[in-house]
């Protein structure tokens, strides 16, 4: 994230797929051309001194977009997280004239994580699982001073935008409860995800890694958007971790809950959920329990926006079976 006026984090996951977007000229990489699998309409991919590269275009008034994203990349890769694509060029917005940042990175082998671990059999799934413990916990050990949004290229993290700064139940009631008509929550429904928020947030702020409350030890860096349409895979081999817009500093749990969202596959969610554990010194109910907490913030997000697309329908589904 570049500020504190953007989305906040782990909602990205509800961009409508292949948005329509053409080619475009763009000063000094001549035409660039879209990129399947760009949720946003704003990847292309350009070719750049005999290699293709991947071109993300932000608004002219997203000044630190570009550089804030290319910092938040750089530190992850300096911090070993596998698949982290080598920045190539940064470029601010300029709004007086309307002149679009441009963040150009390099492309990474590889199909959507999305697209090939429905064709894995259990034990390529298993490897698949082994891989991603390794980017969260790299992730994970990239520690920051406290949690929020990253609103420059120095990564100096501001605090979250509201009402995502006031906890779960501050943002259900925001976001939520306004509309709970229109989504077809009835008042006993919303007292009991009331009472889950509640819960939740006492959980996640009495993890001992918490990066608020009473255990608080800091937060770390958290890619928020982490789920299988922003990873590339070559088999059962991940080559590539994309789509670092909404980076932030936070809990992390975070990004094991936009993991297991809306995973279904056995041998992928136990092989992840079991090698984390280890790597945490946690039970595996535990780490399940964790991950649930720390997705509501998304789940909530992404519900209010139900009957919009797909993702956010599924995601009230799951808010409904939410339970204490």
């Amino acid at each position: 994230m570049s500020g504190p006026d953007q989305q906040p984090p782990a909602t990205a996951d509800d961009q409508p797929d292949h948005q329509p977007h053409e080619a475009r000229e763009v000063p000094g990489l001549g035409v660039v051309r879209p990129l399947a699998g760009g949720w946003s309409g704003r990847v292309f991919a350009a070719d750049l001194a005999g290699e293709t590269s991947v071109v993300r275009v932000h608004d002219p008034d997203d000044v630190q977009g570009p550089a804030t994203t290319a910092a938040a990349l750089r530190l992850a890769a300096g911090a070993g997280v596998p698949g982290v694509p080598d920045v190539l060029e940064v470029r601010a917005g300029d709004p007086a004239v309307g002149a679009p940042g441009l963040l150009v990175t390099r492309m990474l082998p590889g199909r959507r994580g999305d697209l090939v671990l429905p064709t894995l059999d259990d034990a390529a799934l298993d490897a698949v699982s082994e891989q991603l413990v390794e980017v969260l916990e790299q992730l994970a050990g990239v520690r920051m001073l406290r949690a929020g949004v990253f609103l420059d290229a120095d990564l100096t993290v501001g605090p979250l935008p509201a009402p995502f700064d006031d906890g779960l139940l501050a943002q259900l009631e925001a976001q939520l409860a306004p509309q709970a008509a229109r989504l077809g929550l009835d008042g006993r429904t919303l007292d009991r995800l009331r009472a889950r928020c509640r819960e939740a947030q006492d959980v996640l702020d009495d993890e001992p890694d918490a990066p608020h409350g009473p255990g608080v030890r800091g937060a770390c860096l958290v890619h928020s958007d982490l789920n299988p349409k922003n990873l590339l895979l070559d088999g059962d081999r991940l080559t590539g971790v994309l789509d670092w817009e909404f980076a932030h500093a936070g809990s992390r749990w975070t990004d094991v809950g936009n993991l297991l969202r809306f995973a279904e596959q056995p041998a992928y969610v136990d092989g992840l959920v079991d090698r984390l554990a280890r790597r945490r010194g946690s039970d595996p109910a535990d780490v399940r329990h964790l991950a649930r907490c720390a997705d509501l913030t998304a789940l909530v997000d992404l519900a209010s926006r139900a009957g919009s697309n797909p993702v956010a329908d599924r995601a009230l589904d799951l808010l409904r079976e939410q339970e204490i």
